[in-house]
């Protein structure tokens, strides 16, 4: 028997300005399987990741806020891990970027890089913000495109056109901070000099480590030459001040990928049989795996190898890299509620089916994945409840009934058996291979044999016939023993439900090399419903309340929508653009919590000739919403209608506030009546 590998792995770091969705998702579910199978397998395989906990954004956010950035990313990696532990993403250290782990790791690397003339520096002219006193990322100006005059495009490409520019040549430019005219100025930089590994980089490329289509890819970027890096930020910036050079910060994603190495350091700290330089080392015969998502290749298949060959540490075993999630054949979408949360998911559905529906779409490649929602609902049901699970339920009740729980000694379908057992090599290799999408149709196949031996055996007809009971009890003896197997198989998918699984069973955690064994003369505990089937209805309500999370963030954030460079503060209209918004007043006739939506009130409003139906998402400051009933605000009357799950919204009412309780209905001054333009 071979020695248990060492295995270390990391998802890519997910940003702490945000909630986790279930794009985000389909990467840690995918990489938790695969360490999971590692782990049912023997091997010592090690999870860590960690928020990626700096840079302007977060700094910018914080401030908005009125909160520190620790206390900012204290927030969002306390709701981080919740989503995870609840998705059954089973990190071995979940950590931060900002921590002093890393801090020391980036100043040692830096250090390194710098020591063997891998640094170079020399001034950079750069768009600044004189209000904000800043320096403007490119994503942080917009302005007019210099190709086709479009307006409010962001500072290095036009979303009408398609044209890329560097910020400078945007026409009319302005800060998306503050508003304010950037002015140019100069300012000493820090370059990575990528160049410099361009040979090590074109070889280890081509080494095994990646998909062919990512290698492929890569290979662009090396035949046109590659450039030097920019690593340094001015302040003010959220980040580790370069050693040696006040006012210099670490770009973010020097230090981010650094992350990886200081939550193992972290880990080791806490667990003395972790050896962090017998993984980190070069020459380390452990293992080093990624998972990460097709658009941030170039930082770990380019930057990060270089960076680890220039400071003596070795690089990744593999990156893996997989596509994008969409949602009925489209990209995720605010409007029609499939830009879903994972917290509002985990509100209505049970994680391992989304779980199962990942593994069963992924493959090895690079390819998007779609969650169809239909199908998805068809595929769990008919899968897990209708296959799998139904076995044990078919079976477990005569065991109990016939044999007091007992199961009766013997193989009744030795080749069944067997095709079970020389079925684990294939299904163990599509796991190890990352073919999680050929591992269940594989399992799903014997499933469906042992669903049709015992179909055809009718144990629940020979019950009836007298003399029959040693022959039912042979016959459901060996359906569990066939459930058992599929558990083992399904386990790095659905942990819950082999944690079920083995407490009916009876029996102590299983391993990947307990499918080579059989329950005889063994104690079955009470059957109870392993897995309940996915209502539509609750697949809608999902849906729904991803829509009214987009509508309470409009209610609660009337000064813009949470993402920095989309502030309506900082994006001026034109004056007949404004003039044409309809403006009235308008009485509450009356005012109702909406069933089923937890954060809408629906409201009849007067408008003088005609009465409109609205909905808003100001729950939460009015939880009796029949306080409202009699009192006069403001809505914008022009706006088109839209329609909703729970009907049809006719306008929308002004309302300011920072949220939660704290929302406020804008009304006007006494004397107004209802239907008066303002103007």
């Amino acid at each position: 028997m071979s020695e248990p590998r060492q295995i270390l792995v990391t998802s890519a770091l997910p940003y702490a300005n945000g909630s986790i969705h279930l794009g985000h998702m389909l990467e840690y579910i995918q990489t938790d399987m695969w360490v999971r199978f590692q782990k049912l397998r023997g091997n010592q395989c090690i999870y860590v990741c960690a928020d990626d906990a700096h840079g302007s954004a977060i700094m910018l956010r914080a401030e908005k806020e009125g909160i520190t950035p620790e206390q900012l990313i204290a927030n969002v990696q306390a709701e981080h891990s919740g989503d995870f532990a609840d998705f059954l993403v089973d990190f071995d250290n979940f950590h931060s970027t900002h921590s002093d782990e890393n801090r020391e790791l980036s100043s040692l690397i830096y250090g390194r890089l710098r020591d063997a003339g891998h640094i170079a520096t020399r001034s950079v002219t750069q768009y600044f913000d004189p209000e904000k006193g800043m320096f403007l990322a490119d994503r942080f100006i917009k302005g007019t495109c210099p190709k086709c005059a479009a307006e409010d495009q962001y500072g290095d490409n036009c979303e009408k056109c398609g044209a890329t520019y560097a910020p400078t040549e945007l026409k009319n430019p302005k800060s998306a901070i503050s508003g304010a005219t950037p002015v140019l100025r100069d300012s000493q930089h820090f370059f990575f000099k990528l160049p410099d590994f361009q040979a090590m980089l074109q070889q280890w490329t081509r080494s095994g480590t990646l998909q062919d289509a990512v290698a492929n890819k890569l290979a662009e970027w090396l035949d046109s030459g590659l450039q030097e890096w920019d690593i340094s930020r001015d302040a003010p910036y959220f980040g580790f001040e370069i050693p040696g050079e006040p006012g210099k910060y670490f770009y973010v994603w020097l230090d981010a990928p650094i992350g990886y190495m200081a939550s193992f350091k972290n880990l080791c700290a806490r667990r003395p049989e972790l050896d962090f330089d017998a993984f980190w080392n070069e020459g380390s015969k452990a293992e080093l795996y990624h998972f990460i998502g097709k658009d941030i290749v170039n930082f770990h298949a380019l930057f990060w190898p270089a960076m680890l060959e220039g400071a003596g540490f070795r690089k990744p075993t593999a990156v893996n890299v997989h596509g994008y999630l969409t949602v009925n054949g489209a990209k995720m979408s605010k409007s029609r509620g499939t830009f879903i949360k994972a917290r509002t998911y985990l509100d209505h559905l049970q994680p391992e089916y989304l779980r199962y529906y990942y593994a069963a779409k992924l493959g090895r490649g690079v390819d998007d994945l779609d969650l169809n929602l239909e199908d998805f609902v068809q595929k769990v049901n008919s899968d897990l409840v209708g296959k799998v699970v139904n076995i044990a339920s078919r079976c477990a009740g005569f065991i109990h009934k016939g044999n007091a729980g007992v199961m009766v000694a013997g193989d009744a379908a030795p080749e069944l058996t067997e095709a079970f057992l020389a079925a684990a090599p294939s299904i163990a290799e599509a796991y190890e291979g990352r073919d999680f999408g050929r591992a269940m149709r594989e399992i799903m196949a014997l499933a469906d044999r042992a669903n049709a031996w015992i179909a055809d055996k009718a144990p629940w007809s020979l019950a009836k016939q007298e003399g029959k009971q040693d022959e039912v009890q042979a016959i459901c003896a060996q359906g569990i023993n066939l459930f058992r197997q599929l558990v083992i198989f399904l386990k790095p998918v659905l942990p819950l439900l082999a944690a079920d699984a083995e407490a009916f069973l009876n029996v102590a955690p299983l391993t990947w090399n307990d499918h080579q064994s059989r329950l005889e003369n063994h104690q079955l505990n009470p059957f109870k419903a392993l897995m309940s089937r996915i209502e539509p209805a609750k697949v809608e309500a999902m849906v729904a309340a991803s829509k009214e999370d987009l509508l309470a963030a409009e209610a609660q954030a009337p000064a813009g929508n949470g993402e920095l460079t989309k502030d309506p503060l900082s994006a001026e209209i034109e004056f007949d653009t404004f003039a044409a918004v309809d403006l009235r007043v308008a009485l509450i006739v009356k005012a109702e919590a909406v069933p089923g939506a937890d954060k809408l009130l629906q409201l009849t409003l007067d408008i003088g000739d005609e009465r409109r139906n609205v909905f808003s998402g100001i729950k939460s400051a009015y939880p009796d919403p029949s306080k409202l009933e009699g009192r006069l605000t403001m809505m914008v009357a022009n706006l088109k209608p839209r329609k909703m799950r729970f009907g049809v919204s006719e306008g929308m009412v002004m309302a300011a506030g920072p949220g939660g309780e704290e929302i406020y209905l804008l009304s006007p001054d006494s004397g107004a009546k209802p239907g008066q333009r303002i103007k």
